[in-house]
């Protein structure tokens, strides 16, 4: 059995690198957030946001007032459909 505690499965963020990030000084979430990568995956933090928030707390980190910063997750768009977005008769502007 591994000793490893994974905190964001989205990310592979594990306690170990959440506890190193508040010994380095990161004492808020959003912070914690930006030096670990917890919240970024497909889920967008809402498994793992409360999680890191009361991790925070108890290591005496600042409470958060809001949950992080949400950012659309990417999805990357092939070149053909972003050429098929304009019609073959459509005109060129003058």
């Amino acid at each position: 059995m591994s000793n490893k505690v994974l905190i964001c499965r989205c990310e592979d963020v594990l306690l170990d690198e959440l506890e190193e990030a508040i010994a380095k000084g990161h004492d808020d979430l959003e912070s914690v957030k930006r030096y670990t990568g917890f919240g970024t995956g497909w889920c967008q933090g809402k498994q793992c946001t409360a999680l890191v928030a009361r991790l925070l707390v108890s290591r005496g980190g600042v409470a958060p007032a809001l949950p992080i910063t949400p950012r659309p997750p990417f999805h990357p768009i092939p070149l053909a459909d972003l050429a098929g977005l304009c019609p073959d008769d459509a005109e060129e502007p003058a």
